[in-house]
């Protein structure tokens, strides 16, 4: 990714590359000599090795110490209140900055901040096990809690940002499904293993080992090599905020960017949000659900991620977020015929497994497009915003899901998920055309005489803001009117969109 003076406008656009015939890129590497790469490039294989110990703070403060907790006996408002502990890793992007302006005095400039997000957890982690066994210390077990989180979202932060800097081009497909795959291995062992351990023993041993788990993942952040080129680190705190936020948004088409990553996903997240209602209330049994979610479920996802991955280097970019974005969002039809069936395991388990893949080959795709959209001067902060972005949609999709299946049925909603997949799509093709198989990511200067004000900047702000409200409104106007078509109350369209602008409750506002 080519660099630019702070003060330019840029834009990200895709485009050919210069070698269209003849032999394939020299940076585009096969399936089979991407998995050579894997065991013998040291870049590639601290940055997946470092993912595990990403992973481990994940599956203790979300799932660990909530079953500690109620194991304990401790009162279930409580334990739902310190799910809050979970914050730091939605809001990470607060502090990122730091990490990109302020290089620690050892170990470069993101290796000293993984370091120390170690170090701090390896502490932490024999804390939490001294007062593992007093169910009195449940504040302290939750501050501590939080404090794990934080120092595991700055772990994360600066763990994201070495790899955007160290990996070559040729390396990131590889490192996606390897980094995912030792990242969900971690998050089982410390929120699964664990708790099938601390049964036999006690959790004060559980977490003794826990947090002397980092300590080898801290020997390899010692000999993880430093990037070949590293552009110049922003020159002031104002530099490093203003820059990757305000100044993304000041690109060409930076909106159309946003939506885009937005987007991609968004039918996945929404037929993924309530799965475990819906093979619930269609008739599976807890053992059918917890196969399907924990065993098949989990084995696609990751041999998924792992395959995009591999492939997107084989079959170009573009190639994979166009095939692989097809998969996934048609996938969810698979759900629609259970649906429709009813009780069928064989069915529901090659939907799952279907549907889990093909979601993760277009998330291993989708997290290469990430690595290269990041520019490296702002690599912390960038990488941390988008990942975020990524991410909002599957936050918001299950409220959204839960009144889009009361409305209109399990069946219909997942076959509505996939017109969801559309926008995303449609996204697509304004950056990557159908058939261009590696599209090029270039940041170049905004034509002369069109300079990006903060005026209009805002009022493209207002304006997107407004088209959205004025689109949600008409779409809960025709949800509720739908409801009311197929229970044979008529089409109410004028009716259900006052109801919606004038509520009774601040419920009917939820």
């Amino acid at each position: 990714m080519a660099n630019v003076h702070p003060r330019q406008s840029h834009s990200i656009r895709g485009c050919y590359p210069p070698n269209m015939g003849g032999a394939a890129s020299s940076s585009r590497l096969g399936t089979w000599a991407s998995l050579k790469a894997m065991t013998r490039s040291w870049r590639l294989g601290s940055v997946s090795l470092l993912s595990f110990s990403s992973g481990l703070p994940l599956g203790l403060v979300w799932i660990a110490i909530p079953t500690w907790m109620t194991e304990a006996g401790i009162d279930i408002k409580v334990v739902g209140l310190f799910t809050l502990a979970q914050a730091p890793w939605t809001f990470k992007f607060f502090w990122s900055p730091l990490m990109d302006r302020y290089p620690l005095p050892w170990l470069g400039r993101k290796r000293g901040w993984i370091l120390l997000s170690q170090v701090a957890l390896v502490g932490l982690g024999l804390w939490l096990s001294g007062v593992s066994d007093n169910p009195q210390a449940v504040w302290v077990i939750g501050s501590l809690a939080l404090a794990i989180a934080f120092a595991s979202a700055t772990q994360d932060i600066a763990i994201d940002a070495y790899t955007v800097e160290v990996l070559r081009k040729e390396e990131q497909g590889a490192a996606v499904g390897a980094r995912i795959a030792l990242y969900r291995a971690a998050m089982f062992v410390s929120g699964g293993l664990s708790i099938t351990l601390a049964a036999s023993y006690s959790w004060k041993l559980v977490n003794l080992l826990l947090g002397l788990c980092y300590l080898p993942f801290a020997f390899v952040t010692w000999k993880a090599p430093e990037p070949e080129s590293l552009p110049e680190p922003p020159r002031s705190l104002r530099d490093a905020v203003w820059g990757p936020f305000v100044g993304f948004l000041g690109q060409h088409r930076a909106l159309e960017i946003l939506a885009f990553v937005m987007l991609y996903k968004l039918s996945e997240n929404l037929a993924q949000a309530l799965i475990r209602p819906f093979l619930v209330q269609t008739g599976f049994n807890a053992v059918d659900v917890g196969v399907a979610t924990a065993t098949i479920g989990l084995v696609a996802i990751l041999a998924g991620t792992f395959l995009g991955g591999i492939l997107t280097n084989s079959m170009g970019l573009g190639r994979a977020l166009w095939i692989f974005g097809l998969l996934q969002t048609t996938a969810h039809l698979g759900y629609a015929a259970v649906a429709q069936v009813g009780v069928n395991r064989p069915l529901m388990y090659a939907a799952q497994a279907f549907e889990m893949g093909a979601g993760g080959m277009g998330t291993g795709a989708f997290s290469v497009l990430l690595l290269r959209l990041t520019q490296k001067r702002f690599s912390a902060t960038q990488y941390a915003l988008l990942s975020s972005l990524f991410s909002l949609p599957r936050i918001l999709a299950g409220p959204v899901a839960g009144i889009l299946a009361d409305k209109i049925g399990w069946r219909d909603f997942f076959i509505m998920t996939v017109f969801t997949g559309i926008p995303g799509l449609v996204m697509l093709w304004r950056f990557v055309p159908w058939g261009m198989r590696e599209p090029v990511f270039n940041v170049e200067a905004a034509r002369k005489g069109e300079p990006v004000s903060k005026g209009a900047l805002a009022a493209r702000a207002a304006v997107a803001g407004l088209i959205a409200l004025v689109g949600g409104f008409a779409l809960t106007a025709l949800l509720e009117a739908t409801r009311a078509f197929r229970a044979k109350k008529g089409f109410d369209f004028m009716g259900q969109l006052g109801a919606v602008l004038s509520p009774d409750t601040l419920g009917q506002w939820t």
